[in-house]
């Protein structure tokens, strides 16, 4: 299979520009992979529940000591509760973010047992799975990626790849040896210009590769869009390089429901198998505007899951007229 030599982040006409550097992009990783080591190495020998009790005073020292973060969490709970968050919204906010994080070395160390997992939309993945074609897993920096993970490991014939940019994978690789140095993870590294043809035959191979599409690294192109009742700005390179590929695109999200209990879901956005050149922008457009509302139903539905503790709805610098 041939495909155009193009990268997900420039994957699309530039009818909009996006912030010259993204705000999220500048945020200093806080904590140290010397404590996750040390939270994996208590969590395997005494188990989830006690394990769980540091979290607390981990999840206290950032609502106490990141005023930024604190401040755009607040930001964000004010539109997805639709009223003024309190304190202990706040906390569980942060405190949903460190489980998600902890229960990744039971997930990596595939200790499911531990977990409950519901899955909501099987009947999708086993139907795609069957035709062999691969799609792209269009997720977000809401609940668990691993959760997602762990359902292709326990199942045979569905591979999960994960495409990213490099200083996040070499971030999540980091991580994941942290918590096992036996993880290979198999991680697809955007911004060079064989990624694409990576991609690509990952999918011939019949695998999902998933990509966050929730956030901008600035300088590419993005579709203007509403969510929460405000107006934000998504990248179009995910959904133009399916396009391109031909390929389905579904929603995926691992969310955190509280206790032990992740609740799996994976609805359809897009299918470009048969979209014609002439009409991709407009598919492309259509796509990315589904995948809004898909993420502001979940940010409703399930809000102290979204973990964007930055200035999500930053405004560009500047904007170009959409072609006609």
């Amino acid at each position: 299979m041939t495909v155009d030599r193009v990268d997900f982040a420039t994957a699309a006409p530039k009818s909009e520009a996006a912030p010259k550097s993204a705000e999220w992009t500048g945020y200093r990783e806080r904590g140290s992979l010397a404590l996750l080591r040390f939270m994996a190495f208590l969590s395997m020998r005494v188990g989830r529940k006690l394990s769980r009790i540091p979290l607390f005073g981990i999840a206290t020292y950032f609502f106490l000591f990141a005023p930024r973060a604190r401040r755009h969490s607040r930001r964000y709970l004010r539109r997805a509760l639709r009223r003024e968050p309190r304190a202990r919204d706040r906390f569980r906010h942060i405190l949903y973010f460190a489980t998600a994080i902890h229960d990744r070395v039971f997930l990596i160390n595939q200790q499911y047992e531990s977990l409950r997992i519901t899955i909501e939309g099987e009947a999708l993945m086993l139907e795609q799975t069957e035709r062999g074609t691969g799609a792209i897993l269009m997720g977000a920096h809401m609940g668990s990626f691993e959760v997602i993970g762990s359902i292709g490991r326990r199942r045979p014939g569905l591979q999960v790849s994960m495409a990213m940019y490099e200083d996040n994978a070499r971030k999540v690789n980091s991580i994941l040896t942290a918590i096992d140095p036996g993880v290979r993870p198999d991680i697809i590294s955007l911004g060079h210009l064989d990624a694409m043809l990576k991609v690509a035959e990952r999918l011939d191979r019949g695998a999902f590769v998933g990509i966050l599409g929730d956030r901008t690294l600035g300088e590419e192109p993005v579709h203007r869009v509403s969510i929460l009742g405000a107006r934000a700005y998504l990248p179009t390179g995910p959904m133009r390089a399916a396009a391109i590929l031909r390929r389905s695109v579904i929603f995926m999200v691992g969310l955190y429901r509280g206790g032990n209990h992740y609740h799996v879901v994976f609805e359809p956005v897009a299918d470009f198998s048969a979209s014609a050149l002439t009409t991709r922008d407009e598919a492309v457009r259509a796509a990315v505007e589904r995948y809004a509302a898909l993420l502001d139903k979940y940010c409703r539905s399930d809000p102290y899951n979204w973990f964007n503790f930055f200035d999500f709805w930053q405004e560009p610098t500047h904007t170009r007229k959409p072609p006609p």
